[in-house]
């Protein structure tokens, strides 16, 4: 029975030291960071962040005089084989939660155990859009040529590169006929989510960002503010 009874009192306090990391970290996705951004001139670039509710993506343009993406990426490799797009967006994320998990209800223990410890492998999904339609779940982003270079930078350094380039995943798990997913760097875990990452890529370009976040609402909470 002691033998137990210390089980279950590393058990609660395990799950208490989640729930206090947690509750930390939600109450800091609300520090901001960069949120001056008059030292930056000529913002006149556009990208956008959007949300499912759960999780951020970036979205900037396919191509433009200062980046283009058509390089690396063809559109018509997606489900749909849509040739044209105007905007990409970028979300990277566990390849368990991604490939395996359409719906919440499809969760199962072993993806989730994988993904918090960082088990698993991760996913860049890339989703193309012909528009783009401001609203609360997505949030147009002024920035100049250098922020946006640097947010370009950032994200294709997450992708997992052969000497072919980017390394396309073949599943039919698509999210519709416009998206495809490509292998990527790094791990996903309880420290590290795919909002840790796009917040980490608007703080890599100097954009107004979270000092630290889990949870797309600590992103979205440094824009939906009054100016």
């Amino acid at each position: 029975m002691k033998i137990v009874s210390k089980v279950l009192n590393y058990i609660l306090i395990i799950i208490g030291l989640i729930v206090l990391y947690v509750g930390i970290a939600t109450a800091i996705s609300y520090i901001p960071v960069n949120r001056d951004q008059s030292a930056y001139e000529n913002q006149n670039h556009t990208i956008y962040i959007l949300t499912n509710g759960v999780h951020t993506d970036i979205a900037v343009p396919f191509q433009n005089a200062v980046y283009d993406w058509s390089g690396q990426l063809d559109p018509s490799l997606t489900p749909g084989g849509n040739p044209v797009a105007a905007w990409v967006s970028f979300g990277w994320g566990d390849r368990g939660f991604y490939l395996q998990t359409p719906e919440w209800k499809d969760l199962t223990l072993p993806v989730a155990l994988k993904a918090v410890t960082g088990l698993s492998k991760s996913a860049m999904h890339v989703t193309y859009y012909n528009g783009l339609v401001p609203g609360e779940d997505c949030i147009a982003i002024k920035l100049n040529k250098e922020q946006y270079t640097r947010l370009c930078t950032f994200i294709k350094g997450r992708f997992d590169l052969d000497d072919n380039g980017f390394r396309l995943i073949d599943t039919d798990q698509n999210y519709g006929l416009n998206d495809v997913f490509y292998e990527a760097k790094g791990s996903y875990n309880l420290f590290y989510t795919c909002n840790t990452w796009a917040n980490n890529a608007l703080k890599a370009a100097g954009l107004k960002a979270s000092l630290f976040t889990l949870w797309d609402k600590g992103i979205f909470h440094q824009y939906q503010q009054k100016k």
